[in-house]
């Protein structure tokens, strides 16, 4: 129990970085149903990252495992977003 807010951290980190990646490209790729749902999805992260970051002491182990977390959501919203995500056709601009 010792090590559950530096794990929580890491996951809120993880999962906070996750949802900004996937929401900018969302914005970028025009999807606008699935952009706003991450803005859910990032607010759930940083209240938990917000409740469970140490009171103003500063620790080694959550400290690292907060930016730890980072790295690892935003590659693994890259992945996840080219994988899963459908590109929207691009319209042909009409020449005259």
């Amino acid at each position: 129990m010792e090590y559950l807010p530096a794990v929580l951290l890491f996951l809120s980190s993880l999962f906070m970085v996750f949802m900004l990646g996937m929401q900018s490209m969302n914005v970028n790729g025009g999807h606008y149903l699935a952009a706003a749902l991450t803005s859910f999805g990032i607010g759930f992260c940083n209240f938990f990252v917000l409740r469970y970051i140490p009171n103003g002491n500063f620790e080694i182990l959550p400290f690292s495992a907060y930016v730890a977390g980072g790295p690892v959501g935003i590659v693994l919203s890259m992945w996840f977003h080219r994988k899963f995500m459908k590109r929207k056709p691009e319209k042909e601009s009409q020449t005259h």
